[in-house]
């Protein structure tokens, strides 16, 4: 039983925090970068690593007072397309929250640094069936121009795969 302790609290060690980032530069500012428009591509893998699918977004982001609006159109390798629309909300403590049609109540976000960490779940149709996965979101600003994206999605306390994502933003 000690065993296990010692093993819970390596892991629980070896955890990413976003204090991590803090001396770190360029400063995400997520309303800054994402005002206007974005281009963005990336892929899904499965728990295994495997390439699942493909997929372009053009991404629209809009600011008023405190809220930004991102509309988010994707193209996947299939040809399905889809929507989302992010309506977020930057709080007082310089933390974010944010819903979408599929999120599944709230999501929530923190920068510091370079890098923005958001976590949410999210209600994926497969077939005729809904699975709420959990995301956790790492984002991280390269410069004015790209952000990074890699996002560990989670059922049960257990990966079951990743996305990853490439933003450019259109000057």
């Amino acid at each position: 039983m000690k065993w296990l302790l010692a093993l819970m609290l390596l892991l629980t060690g070896c955890t990413v925090s976003t204090s991590d980032y803090k001396q770190t530069e360029p400063k995400f500012d997520l309303f800054g970068y994402f005002e206007g428009n974005i281009t963005a591509w990336g892929m899904l893998q499965d728990y295994k690593g495997k390439q699942t699918r493909r997929f372009t977004v053009d991404i629209v982001g809009t600011i008023e007072n405190n809220t930004l609006t991102l509309t988010e159109d994707f193209v996947f390798d299939d040809g399905e397309t889809q929507q989302r629309i992010w309506v977020i909300n930057k709080l007082p403590d310089g933390r974010y929250s944010g819903k979408a049609d599929d999120v599944i109540g709230e999501a929530q976000g923190v920068e510091s640094g370079n890098a923005l960490q958001w976590q949410y779940t999210l209600a994926i149709p497969v077939d005729d069936s809904v699975y709420n996965i959990k995301f956790n979101d790492w984002m991280y600003r390269q410069d004015d121009k790209h952000v990074f994206n890699i996002a560990t999605m989670t059922k049960f306390g257990f990966e079951v795969g990743k996305v990853t994502l490439f933003f450019r933003k259109d000057k």
